[in-house]
C-alpha cells in the first residue's frame, strides 16, 4: 500500500468513526461508498468489488462500536433492555443477509444499497412524530424487528442505524436514546455479519492477497486505527446537539451516498 492510499483510508476512517458515534450508524452508510471507489480505483474485480466493501465496512464496525458504546454508556444514553430485547434476532438476521448479498450481482446490490440509504434518509429528514400512544413491541416483535435490521444490516455491510434508529424513534424512543442504543447493537450486528462474511466469501475466485474471505485485511487495519479513535469524539458531539439538527446531519449525509451508489449501479 503506498502512502497517499493510506492517508485516504485513515481520512476515511475517521470520518466514518466521527459518523458511528455522532449518528450510532456504525459508520458503515459512510464507508461503503467510499470503500468500493478505492477498491475499484485499485482494480478489484468489478464482480468482488461491492461485496468486499460491504464485508470490509461491517468488521470496521466490531471495533467503532465499542469506542463508540462506551462513550454513550458513559452518557448513560444507551437502552440496555431493548439492546437485550433485539440483539437475538439480529445475531440471526446478521448471518443470513451476507448469504443473501452473496446471491446478488454487484449492481443489485449498489442498487439495494441506495435504496435502503435514501429510505431512511427520508424517514430522518421528514421527522414525522409517531403517535404518542404508540410503544415498543413485546418479545416477539422485537424478535422480529431485530431480525429485519440483521438481515439489511448483513446485506449493506452497515451498523443498523439506518433502520433500528428510525424506528425506535417511530416507537418513541428519544433521538439520542435511538442512536446511543443503536451504537450498541453494531457489535452484535458486526459479529455475526463479520464471521458470515468470512464463511460466504472463502475460497471465491479472484479475491485479492490479504483477505479473509470477503474481508480485505489491509484496509481493514488502517480504517480501524483511526475510527477508534474518533468515535467517542463523535458520542460527545451528538448529546451536545438539538435533535432536529442531528435528524438533518444524518439524512444529508445518507442522501449523498445513496446518490453515489445508485450510479456505481448504473455504470
Amino acid at each position: 500500500m503506498d502512502i497517499p492510499l493510506i492517508l485516504v483510508l485513515l481520512a476515511m476512517g475517521a470520518f466514518g468513526g466521527f459518523a458511528a458515534g455522532l449518528l450510532g450508524i456504525g459508520g458503515g452508510m459512510v464507508l461503503v461508498p467510499f470503500i468500493t471507489m478505492i477498491f475499484s480505483a485499485r482494480g478489484i474485480a468489478p464482480e468482488l468489488v461491492v461485496h468486499m466493501a460491504i464485508a470490509t465496512s461491517l468488521a470496521t464496525i466490531l471495533f467503532t462500536s465499542l469506542s463508540s458504546m462506551r462513550a454513550h454508556h458513559a452518557h448513560g444514553a444507551i437502552l440496555w433492555p431493548v439492546v437485550k430485547l433485539l440483539a437475538p434476532g439480529i445475531l440471526v438476521g446478521s448471518w443470513i443477509g451476507p448469504w443473501i448479498g452473496k446471491q446478488m450481482n454487484a449492481s443489485v446490490l449498489a442498487a439495494f444499497f441506495g435504496v435502503f440509504v435514501a429510505f431512511s434518509a427520508t424517514q430522518m429528514l421528514v421527522g414525522k412524530k409517531p403517535a404518542g400512544t404508540r410503544e415498543l413491541p413485546g418479545t416477539p416483535g422485537m424478535f422480529a424487528a431485530g431480525g429485519a435490521i440483521g438481515v439489511l444490516s448483513g446485506i449493506v455491510g452497515a451498523g443498523g442505524g439506518f433502520i433500528s434508529v428510525p424506528f425506535m424513534t417511530w416507537c418513541n424512543v428519544r433521538i439520542h436514546n435511538a442512536v446511543a442504543t443503536s451504537a450498541a447493537l453494531g457489535f452484535p450486528i458486526a459479529l455475526s455479519g463479520t464471521l458470515s462474511n468470512i464463511y460466504w466469501g472463502w475460497g471465491e475466485p479472484g479475491l485479492p492477497a490479504y483477505s479473509l474471505g470477503f474481508i480485505y485485511l489491509p484496509a481493514l487495519a488502517i480504517i480501524v486505527l483511526a475510527s477508534v479513535s474518533m468515535a467517542p469524539l463523535g458520542a460527545r458531539t451528538a448529546h451536545k446537539m438539538p435533535v432536529r439538527r442531528l435528524q438533518k446531519i444524518f439524512a444529508v449525509i445518507l442522501y449523498a451516498l445513496a446518490a453515489y451508489m445508485f450510479f456505481k449501479s448504473a455504470s
